[in-house]
């Protein structure tokens, strides 16, 4: 009978939670990453205000890293990707405000994810323990080693 309970925990650890930890740590890492690219661009956009860059000449990415030059007449206006495919023409400073927004979106999507993960690892740890309990093992013995 014990044995019919450790392997279900087991199973649900196996088939449950360690899927919904790796889930959520790939969410979390698309929303670091998805913060980096507005970070950078804020910095871009701070530099060229900084340095009143109002024309410039660059390389542009035309997919598989083929590369052509571009002449920027007019910095001041930039497009930004809002969603769902559909770009947004602003000013610097109108950029900078939807930026910030954004940012502050994407930071407590990061601490939404980070609570889902502590406590995905916290039902594993119990999980654990209550397979250690089971099997009348000491603690050193049933150490998780999920995460």
């Amino acid at each position: 009978m014990e044995q019919d309970k450790v392997r279900k925990y087991e199973e649900f650890v196996d088939r449950r939670l360690k899927p919904d930890l790796v889930h959520a740590i790939a969410q979390r890492d698309k929303v670091f990453e998805q913060q980096k690219v507005f970070s950078d661009l804020r910095r871009n956009i701070e530099n060229l205000e900084k340095n009143s860059v109002t024309s410039m000449r660059t390389m542009v990415n035309l997919g598989s890293e083929i590369y052509m030059q571009a002449d920027v007449p007019d910095t001041r206006h930039i497009f930004l990707d809002v969603g769902l495919g559909f770009h947004v023409e602003f000013t610097w400073s109108e950029a900078l405000n939807f930026i910030a927004a954004r940012e502050e979106k994407l930071s407590s999507q990061i601490e939404e994810y980070t609570r889902l993960i502590a406590s995905i690892k916290a039902q594993i740890k119990m999980v654990c323990e209550g397979i250690r309990e089971l099997l009348q093992l000491p603690v050193s013995e049933m150490e998780p080693k999920y995460y």
